[in-house]
């Protein structure tokens, strides 16, 4: 899960440099919200962004750092999931968190990170230190995507829809679609590589995909709008059963932030549908039954790597700090990666060989391989560096506040 070097000042010097890059990141994305909006949550899912602050920064304080906690009412206010540390604050009232307040919070940030530059500038943390700091910058970059995605969630409530950015609006191009072909195949799965991963996208190991061909461009905002139009959500034989129920118990009629007068809301305002645009923000339930209506299928995620696994994903369509939305690929593009996660057809599960890292930490990711879907790809909202064709998110196949989208797979 690290850099394949020995314990040196080299190693301590670069995490030190991104290590500081990632907070200062974080605070940057928080600071067009006002400190109302900092402490709000606007559904059990989502949490404030006071939160996500104040949580990665217990993270490193607690995993990384010797000695007294700075507060040992935080590691209950602002732990998440791990059991192994202590009993933890419900995460569906994290919003009555009004204490800390948001000083407090920034205060507890630079506290926490003059500790860990000092212990990455003494150069002599051992590689299990490193290898932590690490997975710590890592699972901030993920909590800065949360935080934008919680942030749009609770915009959406307002009923002025106010912005999250100025930045201007780009426009899709139209894309002429197509498929891209390919034949039965032993491949290999999964990442070993000496670079930064996750521990659920290894171990490599091989697995047989049967020959298929997966759609060439995500489904746009303009096709959803034909599913709508013809009544998708109002046929029962489109859905799996408890997808239905979700559409029948929510009264969902279309993606979860467009409006009735065609309108969609996004980090940018109150916009009109693009129709060449990726459709985003949609369950695991709207995108099968999205592929049904259309006549074809979810790919599954070993199909997914084999059709993206080879691509460089330097062209990735992330967070770029001025488009906060999803932009399709060029009109003579043959694939987009980094646009909308993307759903698969695949429950997450360990794969084979799969152990989870002993003490806490190892409570990362395996502890949720369960009723939930992969989705591959990245995002509008997803930082650099995390996109790569074997980065393995999940979600319950009932949310639709992420970005997920919908690529279009079918048997050869």
């Amino acid at each position: 899960m690290h850099e394949p070097h020995t314990p040196s000042r080299s190693r301590s010097q670069r995490l030190a440099e991104r290590f500081a890059e990632v907070r200062r990141e974080s605070l940057e994305l928080a600071a067009p919200l006002s400190s109302e909006e900092w402490v709000v949550q606007s559904m059990p899912d989502a949490s404030p962004t006071k939160w996500h602050l104040a949580h990665t920064t217990w993270f490193f304080e607690t995993f990384v750092l010797p000695g007294d906690p700075v507060d040992p009412a935080y590691s209950y206010l602002f732990n998440s999931y791990y059991e192994a540390v202590g009993d933890r604050h419900p995460r569906d009232v994290r919003g009555l968190i009004t204490r800390p307040n948001a000083d407090e919070v920034v205060a507890y940030r630079v506290k926490i990170d003059e500790a860990v530059l000092d212990l990455l500038d003494l150069g002599t943390a051992d590689n299990d230190v490193l290898d932590l700091i690490e997975l710590g910058i890592h699972h901030e970059q993920q909590h800065q995507e949360l935080l934008l995605m919680d942030a749009l969630h609770l915009l959406a409530q307002h009923p002025f829809s106010p912005s999250y950015t100025t930045a201007p609006v780009v426009q899709s191009a139209s894309h002429p679609g197509g498929w891209s072909g390919y034949a039965e195949a032993i491949i290999e799965i999964g990442n070993d590589g000496d670079e930064f991963i996750f521990d659920n996208e290894g171990p490599r190991h091989r697995s047989l995909v049967p020959a298929f061909e997966i759609s060439d461009a995500p489904v746009t905002c303009g096709q959803f709008q034909e599913f709508i139009d013809d009544g998708g959500y109002d046929q029962a034989t489109l859905w799996l059963s408890d997808g239905w129920g979700t559409v029948k118990r929510d009264g969902w009629s279309r993606p979860i932030y467009w409006r009735p007068d065609g309108s969609i809301f996004n980090l940018h305002g109150l916009q009109q549908i693009d129709p060449n645009q990726p459709v985003s923000h949609i369950s695991y339930y709207e995108a099968d039954a999205f592929a049904r209506w259309a006549g074809h299928r979810l790919p599954t995620e070993f199909e997914w790597e084999r059709a993206f696994g080879s691509d460089d994903p330097a062209d990735a369509q992330v967070r770029s700090g001025e488009v906060f939305h999803p932009v399709g690929p060029a009109a003579d593009a043959t694939g987009s990666l980094g646009s909308v996660w993307e759903w698969t057809s695949s429950a997450y599960s360990a794969y084979p060989g799969f152990r989870t890292a002993p003490g806490a930490v190892g409570e990362y990711n395996g502890k949720f391989m369960a009723n939930q879907y992969v989705l591959r790809g990245g995002g509008y909202l997803t930082p650099v560096g995390h996109v790569r064709t074997t980065y393995r998110n999940f979600f319950h196949p009932h949310t639709r506040w992420h970005t997920g989208g919908v690529r279009l797979a079918r048997d050869l």
